[in-house]
């Protein structure tokens, strides 16, 4: 009875402890949804091959419009380049279209679920330090999704945004069963997630299995018995997803390792791809784009104007001149996962096309997130908000105009 009595005790402690950041979840999404409007979203590839999975094909028999250029035709069929998780996580939005609960691709309302979902794991991985007070951990949780990039490339609400939101999602997700409610198999899960909307999130894999085996201090304690049955436990989703997306390519290209991007039409013929679809060439004009390119000013309110194919990301959020900052003892972990990140996009010939700052690298705001976490005071202080108010207008100036008016022109 004692035995029952503690479970239910913990239970509710649990759900009393997860009501701040559901709140902050419920105000984050209904927040991005009014604010930003779905101009890419008839940009449904994804969307499309959810449903022919659904009727037992990997593409689709007839031409789809014209706008959707990037269908590849191979074998009397027209088939996405995108990642077969990208695929899979568009399936429930299928269902509820087939149940006629929605009509479409709903593609503005899962951004803002992605939005929210982001907030509310971002909120609950600010317990990797129990000293921060309420506010702060707030504001930590708002950043992400309102102070960065995110806001605005997410509003667009393509399938490559939203492709790119679900991969922040699931790391989030991932870290938060990883490092505050340890469970191997949705951490696993989570990160299944995010490895099928961005494939080169596989260079993460190192620092989950080491987070999720809690920092060993030599190779004997990494391989213990139940470190092990945590490392199966977190790559039986991984390795589903690895074979799935093999038959998936094959039934595609006749490769198990062909995922199709270099079959566009003519994209191989486009000046970046020059050299290749991932080249060291690129490096030098990916990091222009993501660190120095600026932002063009106005005489009259707004007062800026993004260039419609990126900008520095600490021009687009001042707030992440906070991950300089001294104190974060598991920075030796975080910045080689953000290096490794950055440098597999730099290599990759296109820096993003019409975007908002460099919307590739959102990708990274979870392990950014831990070190301005960690590196910080226990309460909020005056550069924080300070930074954080400036982000957040940028973001909103630039989300804004992109979305909203037609002052950003190719």
């Amino acid at each position: 009875m004692l035995d029952l009595l503690l479970v239910i005790g913990s239970f509710t402690r649990l759900r009393m402890e997860q009501v701040p950041a559901a709140v902050a979840a419920v105000g984050a999404g209904v927040l991005f949804y009014f604010t930003t409007k779905p101009i890419q979203g008839p940009f449904d590839y994804t969307f499309q091959i959810a449903e022919a999975l659904l009727r037992g094909h990997a593409g689709l028999a007839s031409k789809p419009p014209s706008w959707l250029n990037e269908f590849v035709l191979a074998q009397d069929r027209y088939y996405s380049v995108f990642p077969l998780g990208a695929v899979l996580v568009n399936i429930p939005a299928v269902i509820l279209v087939k149940l006629g609960l929605v009509h479409g691709w709903p593609a503005h309302g899962l951004a803002a679920t992605i939005a929210a979902g982001c907030t509310f794991f971002f909120h609950r991985l600010t317990y990797v330090r129990e000293d921060i007070v309420a506010p702060r951990r707030l504001l930590l949780a708002i950043f992400p999704v309102f102070a960065t990039w995110m806001w605005c490339n997410l509003g667009f609400a393509g399938a490559w945004q939203l492709a790119l939101g679900f991969a922040v999602l699931g790391q989030v997700g991932a870290l938060y069963h990883t490092l505050i409610r340890r469970n191997a198999l949705l951490a696993g899960m989570w990160f299944t997630v995010a490895v099928g909307n961005r494939t080169e999130l596989l260079l993460a894999l190192p620092a989950f299995l080491y987070l999720l085996a809690k920092q060993p201090r030599n190779l004997q304690a990494l391989v213990t018995r139940e470190q092990l049955r945590s490392f199966t436990l977190f790559l039986i989703f991984p390795a589903g997803l690895l074979l799935g997306t093999a038959a998936y390519n094959w039934a595609r290209f006749g490769s198990m390792t062909d995922f199709g991007y270099a079959h566009i039409p003519g994209v191989l013929k486009e000046p970046w791809y020059q050299h290749g679809i991932f080249s060291l060439t690129s490096i030098r004009w990916n990091a222009y784009e993501m660190l120095f390119r600026g932002l063009n000013d106005l005489p009259t309110f707004p007062y800026l104007k993004p260039y419609g194919f990126g900008c520095s990301i600490f021009l687009a959020s001042p707030f992440l001149f906070l991950l300089f900052r001294e104190g974060d003892q598991h920075r030796w972990i975080y910045w080689p996962i953000i290096g490794a990140l950055t440098f597999a996009l730099w290599a990759h010939g296109n820096p993003g096309g019409w975007q908002f700052s460099y919307r590739y690298a959102v990708i990274l705001l979870p392990w950014m997130f831990l070190l301005i976490t960690e590196n910080g005071p226990p309460r909020l202080s005056a550069i924080e908000v300070s930074l954080f108010g400036v982000a957040t207008a940028i973001n909103a100036i630039a989300t804004y105009e992109f979305l909203w008016t037609s002052m950003i022109k190719v």
